[in-house]
């Protein structure tokens, strides 16, 4: 069997195992290509803020129906709140059962947790400032700084008020058209780097903490991956057979957008390309406009299992014996701070000293057991993160019959049975 080395998921593959190699066998040299990284990572931040006020306004013209609009943005976020409540519960009760903090020695702990306090601080916002903050003070500087809520609240209402015109504003939807086609465009220019980023990205990271880390803090980080794939697995898996399609197929589907992640730490790195992707898979464009770019606050399943664990791992390890309501109390805290956390490297771990710092009955120094290892966890919860709001696409789309394959999957008793099929072909991106 021929290996297609110019397919981009055999290319990144290879990228992230040669990483690997630099960065353990050349630590010093690994380190310093976290620019190339860091660089794609910036790439891929440029065009952000423009796809999603592009696709976000097409997908809202082109419903007609501002109801339809309400009702599609209210079923996403009661789903979000319901399955992240549940990621966040599941990672609560094996760090309960398993116990992974017990024994640990603080004494050793060394690292410097000021930065992340200092950060958590900065954005530690009540709900009422959270609430505010979503209305842009200026959409020109919310494009410039790439607030993906205050874009999606102004593209909302630029869409609605582009329904209202009717006919007038035709010209504009066609325009915006042609845009979002032109930045997907400039997005399959950057991909094709994707796996330079990818090789940088992982040199650095097993040349920072060294393959050893890996196995310093396993028995949490064993958890975390079993906890993660156990909600992929049986939660999602259960809520796609619910809604009539095949976890697996949708994640072989994804695969090159998964393993990119993985390369990046990033879930933010593969946002334009899922919703390319989603929408070539069946889901309409409003549905896609609205729901991924929510999902990326509201729907973080594997931060919320990452949050929940390492929480009560921090307090097993300092002795904090929590009772039950004390827990009930940090699920809440919890349940709130989780949304604030975006797709990008390291925001799990700010979000999570922003939770302790809410609930100091777990001392907040117990970040530094984390430092060390928190990289190798980030791989794992934007990966979930990514199937998840992939999972919730697909099932708003379903809920609104906005389902509609295409006849390359006509085959698959699961779109028959629950879709309508596409008369033309679509084809997958390349």
């Amino acid at each position: 069997m021929r290996i297609n080395f110019k397919n981009l998921t055999v290319q990144v593959v290879i990228a992230i195992i040669l990483g690997i190699l630099v960065g353990h066998f050349f630590p010093a040299f690994g380190e310093k290509l976290k620019v190339l990284g860091d660089v794609f990572i910036k790439l891929i931040k440029m065009v952000i803020a423009p796809i999603v006020l592009f696709t976000v306004v097409n997908g809202i013209a082109s419903m007609g129906d501002m109801k339809k609009v309400g009702r599609i943005g209210g079923k996403a976020l009661l789903y979000f709140e319901i399955v992240t409540t549940i990621a966040l519960a599941i990672g609560l009760i094996v760090v309960n059962v398993i116990k992974p903090g017990e024994g640990f020695d603080t004494a050793a702990v060394q690292g410097d947790v000021s930065t992340y306090v200092q950060k958590a601080e900065e954005g530690n916002q009540t709900m009422m400032e959270f609430v505010v903050s979503i209305v842009p003070e200026n959409v020109v500087g919310a494009l410039a700084k790439g607030d993906l809520l205050p874009i999606l609240f102004f593209a909302v209402l630029f869409g609605l008020a582009l329904t209202a015109m009717g006919e007038k504003a035709k010209p504009v939807i066609d325009l915006f058209e042609r845009l979002s086609h032109a930045f997907f465009n400039v997005v399959n220019m950057i991909m094709k780097v994707s796996p330079i980023a990818a090789f940088g990205a992982m040199a650095y990271t097993i040349g920072k903490f060294g393959i050893g880390s890996l196995t310093k803090l396993g028995l949490l980080m064993t958890c975390v991956y079993i906890t993660m794939f156990l909600f992929v697995v049986f939660v999602l898996g259960g809520i796609a057979r619910l809604y009539g399609f095949r976890l697996f197929k949708f994640i072989r589907y994804i695969k090159d957008e998964v393993l990119l992640v993985l390369g990046t730490s990033s879930s933010e790195s593969a946002l334009p390309r899922m919703m390319d992707k989603l929408e070539k898979y069946g889901c309409s464009k409003s549905v896609v406009g609205l729901v991924i770019p929510t999902g990326y606050s509201f729907n973080l399943d594997g931060t919320s299992i990452y949050l929940s664990m390492a929480a009560i791992f921090i307090a097993q390890a300092y002795g904090v014996d929590l009772t039950v309501w004390e827990q009930l109390v940090l699920l809440g805290i919890l349940m709130l701070t989780s949304k604030g956390a975006a797709g990008v490297t390291g925001s799990g771990f700010i979000t999570l000293a922003a939770t302790l710092a809410a609930f100091p009955t777990i001392p907040i120094a117990g970040l530094a057991i984390l430092i060390g290892v928190d990289r190798f966890m980030s791989e794992a919860r934007s990966i979930t993160n990514l199937i998840g709001n992939g999972v919730a696409t697909v099932v708003v789309a379903k809920m609104e019959k906005e389902f509609h394959p295409p006849a390359e999957y006509a085959a698959d008793s699961d779109f028959r049975n629950h879709a309508t099929i596409a008369k033309t072909p679509i084809t997958e991106a390349k």
